[in-house]
């Protein structure tokens, strides 16, 4: 039996990791499966914690009010630390890009414990873009001694970095597992807001933003251009949870606040957030996840970024890089609000992230690397499975 760590701290690692820690508890004989939270995210994270029934064995509670990377990285390393070496893992999971993973990796190797990144490969080749996100998949990859690449462009990132190319796995996305398994057509909105929405009449947009190098000046181009929008089509409606940055929520009250069919509400929880995907028009965001999970769901995303380390969506032709001008914006929205056939060739482009099996994949990796299969997993590759029709007739 194999001792696994799965270490996370924030609602995206969380989103992704369940369907990895679930694929490992369906094989007791195999793996003993632990999990260690540093909540980074506190409120977010254990809302993804009840959804998918996972009750961590170590939980670091880090979360300060005005938190700086600083203090994240250092009581992140050092609660790992404790961690790791009470548990004395075979292997620590990581997932991703933020700094609880940088930090257990580094904890990890500083125990000569292996750790197996997941989502790994990611690049913009850019260290301030997104930040601290890139440096710190660079830093975990250094570490890793396994990388579970979601896509073909992922692995050859790495392997143009040198990275062992037997220590790398074509796996697909964990996100498109957990978006399969909490999707529900039927599903019923208790927010009063989103409930009285006519999703078959209005056009929804649903917009996220958040990042560090957006604050001021490129959201608040961002949100001019969504006041036009609006101004523009009586039959758009825009749906906006609104992250908790008071940076942020200034400058969104200032220009949007008060608008007839602008919803600007309180940050939803996933299971409702991905069933109002499902429903909506098209994305805007500056998320990297959405990149991912919209195009599973037959949604078009703009991409509110000048890079995306998610180039194999834009390749695809499933979202575009748009930049956050109020001119880009006000475009390219447009362009899919008039042109029905730009908006299907989005809408029914392949999406290249996964098909739903990718812990399966991960955990025979791991059976593989320790010698407890004779094969490695065949590695994915792009299908149409993903297209929404598929997945709402699941």
């Amino acid at each position: 039996m194999l001792k696994i760590l799965a270490v996370f701290g924030t609602r995206p690692e969380a989103i992704k990791m369940a369907p990895l820690i679930k694929e490992l508890a369906r094989h007791p004989e195999e793996f003993d499966c632990r999990v260690a939270v540093t909540a980074q995210h506190r409120e977010m994270l254990d809302q993804v914690l009840r959804l998918f029934a996972i009750r961590p064995h170590y939980d670091l509670d880090i979360m300060r009010p005005g938190q700086t990377l600083f203090q994240i990285t250092c009581r992140a390393l050092e609660g790992l630390e404790r961690v790791i070496g009470a548990e004395k893992p075979d292997l620590v999971l990581v997932h991703g890009d933020t700094t609880t993973t940088f930090a257990a990796a580094l904890a990890a190797f500083y125990l000569r414990v292996p750790v197996g990144h997941v989502e790994a490969g990611l690049r913009t080749r850019n260290k301030y873009s997104p930040f601290p996100e890139e440096m710190n998949r660079h830093l975990t990859a250094v570490v890793a001694d396994l990388h579970f690449a979601p896509t073909a462009t992922a692995r050859e990132n790495l392997l143009r970095e040198g990275v062992d190319p037997g220590s790398i796995y074509v796996t697909g996305n964990t996100v498109i597992d957990a978006l399969l398994a909490t999707v529900d057509p039927a599903y019923r909105f208790e927010d009063p807001v989103l409930a009285q929405i006519d999703y078959k009449r209005r056009r929804v947009l649903l917009v996220t933003t958040h990042r560090r190098e957006n604050l001021g000046d490129p959201m608040r181009e961002i949100y001019l251009a969504l006041r036009e929008v609006v101004g523009l089509y009586p039959d758009v409606e825009v749906v906006f949870p609104v992250h908790r940055n008071p940076a942020v929520r200034q400058v969104v009250e200032e220009v949007l606040g008060g608008l007839p069919r602008v919803h600007l509400i309180e940050p939803l929880e996933y299971q409702p957030f991905v069933n109002l995907m499902g429903r909506c028009y098209l994305v805007l965001t500056d998320s990297g996840g959405l990149q991912e999970e919209a195009p599973a769901l037959g949604k078009p995303v703009l991409v509110l970024r000048d890079t995306t380390e998610r180039p194999e969506a834009v390749e695809a032709g499933t979202v575009r890089l748009v930049g956050t001008s109020r001119e880009a914006v006000l475009y390219e929205t447009r362009r899919l609000l008039d042109d029905p056939l730009c908006y299907r060739q989005m809408a029914e482009a392949v999406n290249p992230y996964g098909d739903g099996r990718a812990a399966r994949r991960i955990c025979q990796a791991i059976r593989y690397h320790f010698g407890l299969a004779s094969a490695p997993p065949e590695p994915f590759v792009p299908g149409k499975i993903c297209r929404r029709e598929k997945i709402l007739c699941r």
